[in-house]
């Protein structure tokens, strides 16, 4: 492993950005924080990309959005609420790109090593037999 490789394998450090007064932590969600976030994201994850139109999210799936901003920020639902709508954007945007990172570049590389260890196991327990697409 080179330098280079180690220190991409290494977490994101948590960066700060003041929203509001108050100094928010921008990291990656803790494993007990994913299925709310899950959940709050459902609804706008096929809306995402590297820069979503915050304000039509917010149009059309506010309370998503805002639910999704207030897990990953770790502040109360209220407090989101009372943000500027420029304040709420560049939260989300902070919000969200650290932790598409970490679902893209260490959650799913995982994911996939396990999905292929989980055929090959299931193809030497089933010799001959064929995987159905579904």
């Amino acid at each position: 492993m080179t330098g280079r490789e180690a220190l991409a394998a290494l977490p994101p450090l948590p960066t700060a950005l003041v929203v509001a007064g108050e100094t928010v932590e921008i990291a990656p969600l803790k494993v007990g924080e994913v299925p709310a976030f899950a959940r709050a994201v459902q609804p706008i994850a096929d809306r995402l990309s590297v820069s979503p139109d915050w304000l039509a999210l917010l149009a059309e799936h506010g309370e998503a959005v805002i639910e999704a901003i207030a897990i990953a920020a770790r502040r109360p639902r209220d407090w989101v609420m009372e943000l500027d709508l420029d304040e709420a954007a560049g939260l989300a945007d902070a919000l969200f790109g650290v932790n598409a990172d970490f679902f893209i570049r260490r959650l799913l590389p995982r994911l996939t090593e396990a999905a292929a260890r989980i055929g090959r196991l299931w193809e030497m327990q089933m010799p001959g037999a064929t995987r159905s697409s579904g």
